[in-house]
């Protein structure tokens, strides 16, 4: 496990992605516009994981089987399950990210006891306010996970940001909207440099690369100029992480040969291909 660096210095973290679920899709259905290319174009989903001797953060934290069953995905491992893979109880877990409050990014939200949950002022806002009477924008909420989230508020489990904070040395949240009007994404410094865990800000490493946006969008304005800034954020373009791209775990090495396919490592570079 990564060292923490001596005083005065930032702490180093590793980072993984981790593989829970995945469903089918085509190339027309991930492209604002559609796509000429009629091809296979599946998502994978997952939780990402931060952690040092002295800190663990987990981003987001998926769903559970019903969800799997209403949304038609397919469920491959609960995101706890997930958790243990890498040696994580769901009671370790101390704070969470909730990138932005999609079915697919919170809804296993009362399976974490000990967690403070990190949230945008804006994300709330938008999943408990007027944008949510319009079909578009609420179809990838769900009232239970809101209502839950309200819940955790009153008891005083949510720390609210406004834009740019720190959760941690070397841990950060940078609000840039576009995809919902709070969506949030991750900074964190590894012994590789920055890595920025993009969420859904860029679904895949074509959104970003080409100037392309997913179907599912709030603000069009705020997708793009999110780009800009996630690349600002980020060491490298090979430093951003994607919320639902195959290609993560093709790209980096996994956790262990045993699970190859399913943990990926980010904090390290990508594999030569």
């Amino acid at each position: 496990m990564s060292q923490v660096r001596t005083a005065g210095e930032l702490p180093l973290y590793e980072v993984y992605a981790l593989k829970y679920a995945t469903r089918a899709a085509r190339r027309c259905a991930n492209f604002v516009g559609g796509d000429p290319h009629d091809a296979p174009m599946p998502l994978d989903y997952y939780v990402w994981v931060v952690r040092n001797r002295e800190r663990l953060v987990l981003v987001d934290t998926g769903f559970f089987q019903d969800m799997a069953d209403k949304r038609h995905r397919t469920l491959l491992r609960t995101p706890t399950q997930a958790l243990e893979l890498i040696g994580i109880k769901a009671a370790d877990v101390r704070d969470i990210v909730i990138t932005h409050m999609h079915n697919d990014h919170v809804g296993t939200f009362d399976a974490w006891p000990s967690a403070r949950f990190h949230l945008q002022d804006a994300e709330m806002d938008y999943a408990t306010g007027r944008h949510m009477a319009c079909e578009v924008h609420k179809r990838a909420y769900e009232p239970d996970h809101v209502a839950g989230l309200v819940r955790l508020v009153y008891g005083d489990r949510v720390a609210f940001h406004d834009g740019d904070d720190d959760i941690a040395p070397g841990i950060s949240v940078h609000r840039v909207g576009g995809h919902t009007a709070g969506l949030q994404v991750v900074r964190v410094h590894t012994a590789r440099g920055w890595v920025v865990l993009a969420s859904d800000a860029s679904h895949f490493y074509e959104h970003i690369q080409q100037r392309r946006s997913f179907t599912l969008v709030f603000h069009m304005g705020d997708l793009f100029q999110g780009y800009a800034r996630i690349e600002a954020l980020a060491q490298s373009p090979d430093h951003i992480i994607p919320g639902h791209d195959p290609l993560v775990m093709e790209k980096y090495p996994p956790a262990s040969q045993e699970l190859a396919g399913i943990v990926a490592r980010l904090d390290v570079p990508p594999i030569k291909q």
